[in-house]
């Protein structure tokens, strides 16, 4: 009687001893101890506040033309300098931050859905699974750049006419980028339905009657998400980078929407006399690639299941 008194007041000491874990409890214990990854957060997460919220506290206009301060360097007046108009680099900068990553960000969110759709199809339905991975392998095959500039000179031209010279511009290179990107996490999505779909639980939930479209989205498909969550922040990085690409290339938005890529395109003739003009886009640019890497090292450790929480 006295052992099970000094038991039960031992416990009534420690009333929250052992608390309920969760998947996405014990993910997010083990990203907080990954210091680059939270580094990489919060300077993406501040890069995303700045090209949302810059522009209305800085003030200046991105449009203003003034020859006489043209390819100034950084002042007090214009932090990032001029460009060869004149314009405010820093307010172009900040604008055209919010193109960049909104194209990184909705062109991911085509491929991974796109991925997500075949790669569960093809793991879950045998008969499925040999036409689609061929049409996977299709996709690899085919040169990913000359075909990207193909499409872009094909339609450029008529999504413009319909949708206007930015938003049909949007609209191709986020279907283009995302179309030509899924093939990486329809492979991820296919190996993991492929060692999930024998497991017990699903075996459980198709013994009580669960139909093949309740298995998909209720028991497998949130079990396997974790490579996904990890190939899409790399895949943002990714198509910022191919989105500047293109704008580098001229092949990108209008001279009038000043993306990260085209303020480059536009420096490329003043590297010598006016540097600052190239230097600051392109550290925009390597600070959100190199966050959302980091962003993804942190994702996938944390999401590694050999890894303790």
């Amino acid at each position: 009687m006295a052992e099970m008194a000094l038991r039960d007041e031992a416990v009534a000491l420690q009333p929250e001893l052992r608390k309920a874990r969760s998947l996405w409890g014990d993910a997010w214990r083990q990203f907080r101890r990954h210091r680059l990854a939270l580094a990489g957060s919060f300077v993406f997460l501040a890069l995303i506040v700045a090209t949302l919220f810059g522009p209305l506290l800085y003030g200046a206009a991105t449009d203003e033309i003034s020859f006489r301060n043209a390819l100034k360097g950084p002042s007090p007046a214009h932090p990032f300098g001029t460009d060869a108009l004149g314009r405010d680099l820093l307010a172009r900068s900040l604008y055209g931050g919010r193109v960049s990553i909104a194209v990184g960000v909705a062109a991911v969110v085509v491929g991974i859905t796109v991925g997500t759709f075949v790669g569960a199809l093809a793991g879950f339905f045998n008969r499925l699974d040999g036409p689609l991975m061929r049409l996977t392998d299709l996709f690899i095959s085919l040169p990913s750049l000359p075909l990207l500039l193909l499409v872009i000179m094909l339609f450029r031209d008529p999504l413009r006419k319909a949708l206007g010279p930015t938003v049909g511009i949007f609209v191709l290179i986020v279907a283009v980028i995302g179309l030509l990107n899924w093939m990486g996490v329809a492979r991820l999505v296919r190996a993991a339905f492929l060692a999930l779909k024998q497991r017990e639980f699903v075996v459980a939930a198709r013994s009580v009657g669960a139909d093949d479209r309740r298995l998909i989205v209720k028991h497998i498909l949130p079990n396997a998400l974790g490579p996904v969550l990890v190939a899409a922040t790399i895949g943002v990085g990714g198509a910022i980078l191919t989105e500047s690409s293109l704008s580098f290339l001229g092949l990108g938005f209008p001279p009038d929407e000043p993306t990260w890529g085209r303020l480059l395109f536009d420096a490329q003739g003043h590297l010598e006399n006016a540097p600052h003009f190239a230097i600051f886009p392109g550290v925009l640019i390597s600070l959100s690639v190199l966050s959302i890497n980091y962003i993804g090292d942190g994702l996938r450790d944390a999401l590694d299941p050999r890894r303790s929480a």
